[in-house]
């Protein structure tokens, strides 16, 4: 795929160049906490989850009372948006051995967008739709790169920001495919 013609920096806002490094002190700590408490974290989302699935099983009897099924359901919904697999706190050993480097997260953003163009183009070519999006990169994937970098980069592949749900360049950044004309 040929990237576009246009390669015009797409902000010029601080907040969308690269984080600064962290100190290694702090990310051997955060390291040795998420090693510690993320199985933790992951048993607790587990377990409130089989608490919803019984608790749905046991209400059942309460789908009778209008609006109850509807409810519950957007109560899960709710939890599984707010609730992270990858809690922003936690640092990974990739993240703790390559913080600072740029070519380690440019490698990861362009990965990423990859990733997502060839499931994009593997459902038009099957005439199917695409998968829903918008499609979340979380700046644990480009924080040594930057925010800019990840839209400069998805508007080489036909990618751009969503429009329905906004991006934070410090937390994360939300990309739509730009709709196919034949």
């Amino acid at each position: 795929m040929k990237p576009r013609e246009d390669p015009v920096p797409v902000h010029h806002d601080d907040s969308w160049g690269p984080l600064p490094p962290r100190s290694a002190f702090s990310l051997l700590i955060r390291f040795v906490l998420t090693v510690l408490l993320l199985p933790l974290w992951w048993a607790l989302i587990v377990v409130i989850f089989l608490g919803f699935i019984a608790f749905g099983i046991v209400a059942e009897i309460l789908t009778v009372i209008p609006g109850f099924e509807k409810g519950f359901l957007g109560l899960i919904d709710k939890f599984g948006d707010s609730v992270k697999v990858w809690p922003a706190w936690c640092v990974t050993l990739p993240e703790l051995r390559h913080e600072g480097d740029a070519a380690f997260y440019r490698a990861r953003v362009d990965k990423r967008i990859a990733a997502w163009t060839a499931k994009e183009l593997a459902a038009q070519k099957a005439k199917k739709a695409p998968p829903p999006g918008p499609h979340d990169i979380p700046v644990r994937e480009y924080r040594g790169v930057g925010a800019g970098y990840v839209v400069e980069a998805a508007r080489a592949r036909d990618w751009e920001l969503s429009h329905d749900r906004h991006s934070d360049p410090l937390r994360v950044v939300r990309l739509r495919r730009l709709p196919v004309t034949d």
